[in-house]
């Protein structure tokens, strides 16, 4: 394999894996805020593969994003050598079309093909596999060959806590580390815990002469992060603040957990006939929230400001069963609890009155489907940080005056809060020239019943 390849024999690929260009294309699609499986199906792999880069390497690359020199061949270009080769176009014939020199056409044909039949046959899969083998240059990190800056840093990530004279804490007694984020209304470990920037900005205040206790803020979390760094245990990151097993890319912090929100749900699809508010039975939804996780469901027709209060009572269980993460909803705005409170309100509304409903984007309505199966009202959600539901937020304004922030919303009574919706409906309105909410409505179902009746002649 000497003599035919130039270089010592390396082992077989089997099925090569997936190229580096590929997963470089994966980190800058993540970099953009997509999840793992997003980004997979964006550059083409599988979800699994998608997952497994960015757990292994702790949400973060390990490879360099910035594309590759014009020096280099890339893996088109051996997909076009290897067809050309096929096809038995010579060395200068292949290096004429691609542009490229024929030493350089000559050199991959000897060294990057494969040799599993005991000849040079050349493949573009397997010649891209060995050029990205080749290509990695392995460098241990600082924090491997420099014992007492590794010290140093591990001592102000997961230190103890001291009293003032010295003495140490323990601090709440925990369970060891699982691979996880910090647990949930839990009890965390008490370390020093200094952030990567503090501990590599003091070092310049420490070792002012030593220029060898100097590391980056960044390599520091490379080296908690990234698994093949192998400088510092992964469990130190719940020394963190923020105690994030992988490393979060800032764009998806940006995201917000929306998937109930579709394009065909968006308020752009909404009718045409809802902008206008000439057309009654469009309404804008809501809830004002209170204190201990209390809330009120707010409904407010478009056309007359018509208003109706949705109680949310308590789940069985809330206040005696203890919190868990993704457990069931208790509070009563859970999905299900909401579907179950709003369906009866709406649907004892006549049929011409009950066209769309517009929602913010709280989870709370995330069972819209079934919501709109079970009452025939489509459901449409605003863009996020806009002001598309105008006539609601002011109604939320006004119905503070009845429920303060800071107050507890659920101790009003479904009779109490109808009385409340009765005040403001029998209050007039500038915008409806004066008219009350209810006598607007009254006249609008009045003429719908008009408009309806066949005339005989």
């Amino acid at each position: 394999m000497r003599e035919l390849t130039g270089r010592s024999p390396m082992k077989s690929p089997g099925a090569p894996s997936l190229r580096l260009e590929v997963e470089r294309e994966f980190w800058r699609e993540i970099a953009k805020g997509l999840l793992s499986e997003e980004a997979a199906a964006a550059v083409g792999v599988s979800p699994a593969a998608g997952t497994r880069w960015f757990r292994q390497r702790g949400g973060m690359p390990s490879v360099d994003l910035a594309p590759l020199a014009g020096r280099y061949l890339s893996f088109h270009e051996r997909e076009e050598i290897a067809l050309l080769r096929a096809q038995g176009a010579g060395v200068r014939e292949i290096g004429r079309r691609l542009g490229r020199a024929p030493s350089t056409i000559s050199r991959e044909l000897r060294r990057n093909a494969a040799t599993r039949a005991g000849r040079l046959d050349y493949r573009a899969s397997v010649a891209q596999w060995k050029a990205d083998l080749l290509a990695l240059r392995p460098k241990q990190a600082k924090l491997v060959t420099h014992q007492r800056l590794h010290e140093y840093v591990q001592e102000r990530l997961s230190g103890h806590v001291h009293r003032p004279d010295g003495t140490l804490v323990q601090g709440p007694q925990t369970e060891p580390w699982k691979g996880r984020n910090k647990p949930h209304r839990q009890d965390r470990k008490w370390t020093s815990a200094w952030s990567p920037e503090q501990i590599a900005h003091r070092l310049n205040v420490d070792f002012p002469e030593d220029e060898s206790m100097r590391i980056s803020h960044e390599a520091i979390y490379q080296a908690l992060y990234v698994q093949s760094r192998g400088a510092l245990k992964r469990e130190l990151v719940a020394c963190l603040r923020t105690g994030r097993a992988l490393r979060v890319p800032r764009a998806r912090t940006r995201r917000k957990a929306w998937a109930h929100v579709s394009p065909e749900v968006m308020i752009s699809e909404r009718p045409a006939e809802a902008e206008d508010r000439a057309v009654p039975g469009h309404w804008e939804g809501d809830l004002i929230i209170g204190l201990n996780r209390s809330a009120i469901g707010t409904l407010v027709q478009r056309t007359t400001r018509f208003t109706m209060l949705v109680h949310l009572p308590r789940e069985e269980g809330y206040g005696t069963i203890p919190r868990t993460k993704n457990g069931p909803a208790l509070a009563g705005y859970g999905a299900l609890s909401m579907n179950k409170a709003l369906t009866p309100v709406i649907t004892t509304l006549p049929e011409q009155l009950r066209r769309s409903l517009t929602w913010d984007r709280g989870k709370e309505l995330s069972q819209h489907a079934q919501f709109r199966l079970e009452t025939g009202v489509a459901v449409y959600f605003a863009d996020p940080h806009s002001w598309q539901r105008g006539t609601n937020e002011n109604t939320n304004g006004l119905l503070r005056q009845y429920f303060p922030k800071g107050t507890d919303l659920s101790r009003w009574s479904p009779d109490e809060l109808q009385a409340v919706a009765h005040a403001l409906n029998s209050r007039p309105r500038k915008t409806l020239g004066w008219k009350t909410p209810a006598e607007a409505l009254n006249e609008h179902l009045h003429s719908a019943q008009k408009t309806g009746v066949a005339t005989t002649g």
